[in-house]
């Protein structure tokens, strides 16, 4: 079996499990599957590669993934690499590998992608808790993020799909599925319509738990089906970025500071055991220090105790990327400081 070595987001840990199964069949290669969200990220990425062939001199090394989709570039020029990858050539990954020649690249146009891949995975290597890809892309524009770019516009598998997937691995052991996507909460045939059916007809599931949530696209129907059912985890994971709501205008989201308090107080009157965690980015262009205190205020006003805090990364052909810059030593300070808060409040 290949070794895949991966980066990133829960999407990215699927997708990976499809790529082991789809190249059972090659033990001597090695594919990197790369994150873009941050440029720390796409650091990381190249320096893993030179270590994997050091370690593996024999081994071909295929790099795919979002750094891969947006900079392929900066893979070919690297001696190490053997085949570079886009996204959507995930799908057919043995096609490429099958006869690997001078041509070292094949990107396609993400943005061009109608479907999601349907691949069936059986299982995750060393979980007990599988992800389940049912989303990908994204049609918001937040002005920071380079995702979009690398992953296309929103497309969803079909509620049958999912539901045969999840069967499948349940059938194998896995009863915790963690449901995951680029823009989860715009899921095409509506997230709440997917838990239901989940819920309905997927009966060895036990427990069902969800990738980061959109605070803006949280509905009623939703928090209902969370009081109603308790194979619903009460861990919830918001993409809140900011809790000044100056910066969150700024950074194109569509939520309030107070609509997360009205969210998690809402949720918290459902299931009185829910916790919640968030997403975080400090030192966005502009931040003054007044906006980064009420993004400390808000872990609290928003009972908030599980954080992943980022330092601001400039990416380059966003909006944000142009706008007047804060200096580096002061996003890391700042994120430091919240940190330790989460610290805190996870204590």
């Amino acid at each position: 079996m290949a070794q895949v070595v991966t980066f990133g987001c829960r999407i990215n840990a699927f997708e990976s499990e499809a790529m082991k199964e789809k190249l059972s069949r090659y033990p001597d290669l090695i594919v990197v599957n790369t994150c873009a969200v941050t440029s720390e990220a796409e650091r990381q990425c190249r320096q893993m590669i030179r270590k994997l062939k050091k370690q593996n001199p024999a081994s071909k090394i295929i790099i795919t993934g979002c750094s891969a989709q947006l900079h392929p570039d900066s893979f070919l020029e690297m001696s190490e690499v053997d085949l570079v990858l886009g996204n959507l050539e995930k799908e057919n990954i043995e096609k490429y590998v099958q006869n690997i020649t001078n041509d070292k690249l094949h990107i396609s146009d993400v943005m061009k992608a109608q479907h999601i891949d349907s691949y069936m995975i059986k299982g995750f290597v060393g979980r007990q808790k599988a992800f389940v890809a049912v989303q990908q892309g994204c049609n918001h524009r937040c002005t920071y993020c380079i995702v979009p770019y690398a992953r296309g516009k929103n497309r969803s598998m079909p509620i049958s799909k999912v539901l045969e997937q999840v069967n499948l691995l349940n059938a194998e052991g896995y009863r915790k599925i963690c449901l995951t996507g680029i823009d989860l909460c715009s899921y095409q045939y509506g997230l709440s319509n997917l838990v239901r059916a989940l819920l309905d007809c997927a009966p060895d599931l036990k427990e069902l738990s969800f990738g980061s949530l959109d605070p803006a696209a949280v509905d009623d129907e939703f928090i209902k089906l969370i009081e109603q059912n308790k194979k619903i985890a009460p861990h919830f994971h918001l993409s809140i970025q900011s809790g000044d709501n100056s910066v969150l205008r700024r950074m194109g989201r569509r939520h309030t500071r107070e609509d997360v308090i009205s969210l998690c107080s809402k949720i918290r009157a459902a299931r009185h055991d829910a916790t919640f965690g968030a997403d975080f980015i400090c030192g966005f262009p502009t931040e003054t220090d007044e906006a980064f205190e009420n993004t400390c205020r808000l872990v609290d006003e928003a009972g908030i105790n599980k954080l992943h805090v980022f330092p601001y990364s400039e990416r380059e052909g966003t909006p944000a990327a142009k706008m007047e810059q804060i200096a580096v030593s002061v996003r890391h300070a700042r994120a430091k400081k919240l940190r330790a808060i989460g610290e805190k409040a996870n204590g």
